[in-house]
């Protein structure tokens, strides 16, 4: 059993809070804290506190740098960069733990935090919020062309997330999602097969299933 790393008592099992002293104790994570500053001002804005951000090297394996803000510490991540400090930081996982997925969840809710709608760092033009993936607890400010940005303790909420399985519970739902039709070129068989003469739809039908398999391998 794990203990607390304050006051090493023993930690109750799906749980990273003390029931003694009430300090959270951080999973396993590497790397986490190791960085190194590379420029001090970048050309990239905090979109909170409309100032420039610090480019940061971490200690990956290879070159990594991102943006973080100096004041409320948010962090901003081109397309693609999360994932890979995820896949960094914590070692495989094999099993789902809902349990403790939902207990992680609980003690990093943020109670009355505001909607609010922030700009890109890079276009300035406004991101979409979206959750960053199944159960994962966090709401992400996306930008299609540039990136995202998380607030200060969202990098750890998600490396927790990952480490109590939230990745393969994600990657499972999404497999189970079936691969639909996208409607507009369903409505578009639909009206091509009924402006065809009668006589000639038992001829055509075998052309539209060979149209849409075709389509169906594409998309």
């Amino acid at each position: 059993m794990a203990s607390c790393k304050s006051c090493s008592a023993p930690l109750l099992a799906n749980t990273n809070r003390c029931q003694y002293c009430g300090v959270r104790n951080d999973v396993d994570l590497h790397a986490k804290h190791d960085f190194s500053v590379h420029k001090q001002a970048s050309d990239r804005t905090c979109p909170h506190c409309d100032q420039a951000l610090q480019t940061i090297q971490l200690q990956l394996d290879e070159a990594f740098f991102i943006e973080r803000c100096t004041d409320c510490f948010g962090l901003f991540f081109d397309l693609g960069e999360v994932e890979t400090l995820l896949n960094h930081a914590v070692n495989e996982v094999r099993a789902i733990n809902l349990a403790h997925l939902d207990n992680v969840n609980i003690d990093r809710y943020q109670k009355k935090q505001p909607v609010k709608y922030i700009k890109c760092p890079v276009c300035r033009e406004f991101m979409r919020r979206t959750s960053f993936a199944q159960k994962s607890g966090v709401i992400v400010d996306s930008c299609r062309a540039h990136g995202l940005w998380l607030d200060s303790g969202e990098v750890t909420h998600l490396m927790e997330w990952k480490k109590m399985g939230g990745q393969l519970l994600h990657e499972r739902e999404q497999r189970k999602k079936p691969r639909e039709r996208p409607v507009e070129l369903s409505r578009e068989l639909d009206l091509w097969q009924s402006s065809m003469p009668k006589q000639t739809i038992g001829l055509e039908s075998d052309l539209l299933d060979v149209l849409a398999y075709v389509v169906k391998k594409i998309l």
